[in-house]
C-alpha cells in the first residue's frame, strides 16, 4: 500500500508543475493586459486634455474677440458660430498638455469652427512581459473638445436709440443688458462659451 501510495504521489508531481506553471503564465499575463489597460487609460488621459487644452484657448480668443468688437453688434453672431477675424492657432496648447500627461500629439485639427480633434501617443511603452510584442508598443487615443456658445443675441426694441446695444440672453439664466457708456463688467469667456468633450458615440454616427 506504500508502495502505491508513493507512486501516485510521484505521478502526481508533474501534474502539479504543470498547473502551477500555467496558473503563473496567466497571472503574468492578466499583469500584462493590465499594464497594457493603463497605458491605454494615460493615452486617453492625454487626449481629453489635449483636446480641452486647444479648445479653451479657441474660446479664449472667441471671448477676446467678442470684447474688441463688444460696439460692433453686427460682428457678435459670427463670432458666436466661432468666425473671428485674428484668431491663432490654438494646437500648440493641445502640445503642452500632451507633453505634460508623458504623451506627444500625432494630430491636431481644427473640428469645424468650434472643436479641435487631437490624436496622441504615449511615450512609454507598455513594457516587458509575457505577451510578444509589448515591449515596445505605445497606446494612442484621440479626443475631440466642441465649443458651445451659451449665450443669444436678442435685437434691442425697434424703439431704441441706435447706440443700445443687443442684450446676450444666456444658458445660465443670466440676461447681460449691456451699456456702451459702461463697459468695466463685461462676460467672463465661460459665461459666453461652454467648453467639453464630444461624445465619442456621437462621432461614430
Amino acid at each position: 500500500m506504500r508502495l502505491r501510495r508513493y507512486g501516485d504521489v510521484g505521478q502526481a508531481f508533474p501534474i502539479y508543475i504543470t498547473v502551477v506553471g500555467g496558473l503563473l503564465f496567466l497571472a503574468f499575463a492578466y499583469f500584462a493586459v493590465g499594464q497594457a489597460a493603463a497605458n491605454r487609460n494615460g493615452a486617453q488621459t492625454a487626449a481629453d486634455a489635449a483636446a480641452l487644452a486647444a479648445a479653451q484657448d479657441r474660446r479664449d480668443q472667441l471671448a477676446g474677440a467678442w470684447v474688441k468688437d463688444v460696439l460692433d453688434p453686427k460682428k457678435w453672431p459670427d463670432i458666436f458660430e466661432g468666425n473671428a477675424e485674428g484668431l491663432q492657432p490654438s494646437c500648440w496648447r493641445a502640445h503642452e498638455l500632451a507633453a505634460q500627461n508623458d504623451a506627444q500629439v500625432l494630430s491636431c485639427a481644427p473640428e469645424g469652427l468650434r472643436g479641435f480633434t487631437v490624436e496622441v501617443e504615449t511615450n512609454k511603452s507598455v513594457g516587458e512581459s509575457v505577451v510578444p510584442g509589448t515591449a515596445e508598443r505605445k497606446s494612442d487615443a484621440s479626443a475631440t473638445a466642441v465649443i458651445e456658445a451659451l449665450c443669444d443675441v436678442e435685437p434691442p426694441a425697434e424703439d431704441a436709440g441706435p447706440d443700445v446695444l443687443p442684450q446676450l440672453s444666456c444658458e445660465d439664466g443670466k440676461d447681460w443688458k449691456l451699456d456702451p457708456d459702461d463697459l468695466d463688467v463685461l462676460p467672463e469667456p465661460e459665461d459666453l462659451f461652454d467648453v467639453h468633450l464630444a461624445d465619442p458615440q456621437a462621432n461614430d454616427e
